[in-house]
């Protein structure tokens, strides 16, 4: 019998599901040090965090911890993989949203982004291009542009569940799945059946019951959820690199599963952000994905199965 425990961090519901369930205590305990360890190296709403603290020093190169240097190349590897539409350079934009704080923070507060133009001190359609591309790891020193500032964020949150999930297993020995928001990623063996996760987003959004095999991850990037004001408009949380504005919201959610947390994450990204061009470049890579349109339509490509009536089952918040 498989066991779960939930909590709440960083603005979402995360959670962790055991096969063994005398194992449970233990494994939560694994995941929150997890995640604790990796706020306290990269939050960019903490002044005390690694990444915060070094700062001032990234535009000359600064030595890193290990886990601070393989959180940076993980988002690295995320804008490699997809041709710079996951940047992990736009703090400043994120800022200049109002996306300064916890997600909480901001709905219940909007307001308090940077002044006007100080994201990039460019206009949007001026902001230069692969600003990823201009970010430096060699080894463990970082050099990051004066002027740029890190968001490892979706990434971070995406290499927190595979980290966590190998973890557990390594350390356990349990079979083990772990949920951060719309990350989810397994380690060791599956219940028989393998893991029941409910594809959905939103209440009213189209559910789909998947089983997801030993080993793998899926992610949900959503523009329906982390959404709030700004200056009079509704924005949301993924934002174009070319811009450094929030991405058409052709899409109100894209679903990738792949090996890995990193890879499904990187990828559901780039799907919102690439919009309708999306859907030919998945089936161009053979990418697993699932797209859901403004209508509640769906679209599905390379091994993702086609759409049938969901059941009950682990509901994957995306």
């Amino acid at each position: 019998m498989v066991a779960s425990e939930s909590w709440t961090v960083w603005g979402m519901e995360a959670g962790v599901t055991v096969t063994d369930a005398g194992a449970l205590a233990a494994a939560a305990a694994i995941v929150r040090r997890t995640l604790a360890d990796i706020d306290d190296a990269c939050s960019r709403f903490r002044n005390d965090s690694e990444l915060a603290i070094l700062g001032p020093q990234l535009a000359a190169g600064a030595r890193v911890s290990p886990l601070l240097a393989l959180l940076v190349e993980g988002a690295l590897d995320a804008a490699r993989w997809t041709d710079g539409d996951v940047d992990p350079t736009l703090g400043r934009e994120l800022e200049a949203l109002g996306y300064d704080r916890d997600i909480v923070s901001v709905r219940l507060f909007p307001g308090r982004g940077v002044e006007e133009g100080a994201a990039s001190g460019l206009p949007p359609a001026a902001r230069e291009a692969s600003g990823w591309s201009r970010v430096s790891l060699s080894g463990r020193t970082l050099t990051v542009p004066a002027g740029t500032r890190l968001d490892l964020g979706a990434t971070a949150k995406a290499i927190a569940a595979d980290r966590a999930a190998g973890q557990v297993y390594s350390e356990l020995g349990c079979g083990v799945l772990v949920s951060l928001g719309g990350d989810l990623a397994s380690a060791g063996p599956a219940p028989e059946g393998g893991w029941q996760v409910l594809v959905q987003d939103l209440a009213d959004d189209p559910a789909q019951q998947l089983s997801l095999g030993a080993g793998f991850a899926m992610a949900t990037s959503s523009t329906q959820k982390r959404r709030w004001e700004h200056e009079g408009a509704q924005v949301h949380h993924i934002l174009d690199p070319r811009f450094g504005l929030p991405a058409e919201t052709v899409w109100r959610s894209v679903t990738v599963a792949a090996p890995t947390c990193l890879e499904a994450n990187a990828f559901s990204t780039a799907g919102v952000v690439r919009g309708f061009r999306a859907v030919d470049w998945f089936r161009g890579r053979g990418i697993a994905g699932r797209f859901v349109d403004q209508h509640g339509r769906t679209i599905v490509t390379g091994a993702w199965p086609s759409e049938q009536p969901a059941a009950s089952g682990r509901r994957h918040h995306g």
